[in-house]
């Protein structure tokens, strides 16, 4: 195909198929448009393991997509904290079949250049369309704020003394991951896949550059082992590291749309993006169908103001201690459930969640702790940390699967 035109006549070309780029390029193609659809491996499932709330999924989205159900996810600060709201790990297989692109033209390449109404790929070959829609994720964070987490996937008859069908452990601040009380925090989250294993991943949020895998592999050892559960060493496992502060795009016609975690969707606090992005795709379709701009549709000064005040909370979140992040989120899981949801995954709820964090950094205590949440003293606390290098003896050697990288969302 090189130096070949194709999709002239296109509506949308969407570059890049992870989950929010297949199912953006599938509900235009639904939606009547004439749809290229562009990844270098367009066949290929998905890696990272995606989880949401089930209330935040579009309608259109099948149940098929669901793997596990979790109808009270747990949280341990202080106390141990039962979040009645459904929550769900996707299916890879299943949101990929719910998702197909049948009447599009597929294109197995690599994009080299892309611009408001022109893709060109490697091999010379050209796409032109109305609307480019960019969904190829984020690159290397740096040091910026960054989610990295360390996931092991354990058989559920030998997970079952910590979480069996039917339950997770959505954050676990029990001191169990053998790192001391001055050390950059972590917690643990945990969940039944569905396919007869269960992830224990633990997971570090808003530092800057993040924690590094052998350190977190070493934390979740430490966790697995405190409830006797012992590993055989071969287990399959999942590494994730991307950045967190990834501004919405500013509003524009004649530009290209970044959409997904490239396009702001990732949630500063949290670092979910799939169910976030699969809520917004029919807005974004909808825009370009009527002739709009699909960023101002996506991102209304609602929206835009949710985004500013959740990046003050991972900037606080990347400065405490441990102690201070257990009694953050202590305070933060006794606000009424509107606060918690504004903070967790609405996209436009900006008064429920001003009173969420305001309340959440009122009820922090000891007092002076405070002064640390809203970055008036130890704002740099772990920048520069040393963490030590990892031994044999440890065991925490990595395996050959810690090599995965999450495109365009992330577990958390």
């Amino acid at each position: 195909m090189s130096g070949r035109e194709v999709g002239g006549a296109a509506d949308v070309c969407v570059v890049g198929l992870g989950p929010t780029g297949r199912a953006l390029a599938h509900r235009a193609m639904v939606a009547g448009m004439r749809v290229v659809a562009v990844d270098p491996r367009p066949e290929r499932l998905w890696g990272p393991t995606y989880s949401c709330w089930i209330d935040e999924l579009p309608e259109w989205l099948p149940r098929t997509a669901i793997a596990s159900r979790i109808e009270a996810p747990v949280v341990w600060t202080t106390s141990e904290h039962r979040i009645p709201r459904p929550y769900c790990v996707l299916s890879k297989q299943g949101l990929f079949d719910s998702v197909p692109l049948d009447d599009a033209t597929v294109i197995a390449g690599r994009a080299r250049t892309v611009e408001a109404h022109r893709v060109e790929l490697g091999d010379g070959t050209e796409v032109r369309a109305a609307t480019v829609i960019d969904t190829r994720g984020q690159g290397a964070p740096g040091a910026r704020r960054t989610a990295s987490a360390h996931g092991i996937f354990v058989d559920e008859d030998i997970a079952a003394p910590m979480v069996s069908e039917g339950q997770g452990l959505l954050l676990d601040w029990r001191a169990e991951n053998g790192a001391g009380p001055d050390e950059p925090p972590s917690f643990l989250y945990s969940v039944p896949l569905g396919d007869g294993t269960v992830i224990f991943e633990e997971t570090s949020l808003g530092l800057r550059g993040g924690m590094p895998q052998h350190e977190l592999r070493r934390r979740t050892l430490n966790r697995l082992a405190a409830h006797g559960i012992t590993l055989r060493g071969d287990e399959p496992t999942e590494a994730a590291h991307y950045p967190l502060d990834q501004m919405p795009p500013k509003a524009g016609r004649g530009q290209v749309i970044p959409f997904g975690s490239r396009g702001g969707m990732m949630h500063p606090i949290t670092g979910y993006c799939v169910a976030d992005s699969l809520s917004l795709v029919d807005t974004a379709v909808e825009a370009i169908r009527q002739g709009k701009d699909p960023i101002e549709a996506m991102w209304p000064w609602e929206a835009r103001l949710v985004y500013w005040m959740r990046m003050r909370g991972v900037y606080g979140l990347g400065r405490l201690t441990t102690a201070q992040s257990i009694a953050m989120f202590e305070a933060f899981f006794t606000r009424p459930p509107r606060q918690q949801r504004a903070l967790l995954s609405a996209h436009d709820d900006y008064t429920a969640l001003g009173s969420a964090l305001f309340m959440t950094v009122a009820r922090t205590w000891p007092f002076r702790w405070r002064f640390d949440l809203v970055g008036w003293t130890n704002r740099n606390r772990w920048v520069g940390w040393e963490y030590p290098r990892p031994t044999p003896a440890g065991g925490t050697s990595l395996s050959r699967h810690e090599d995965s990288r999450h495109e365009d969302s992330a577990t958390p």
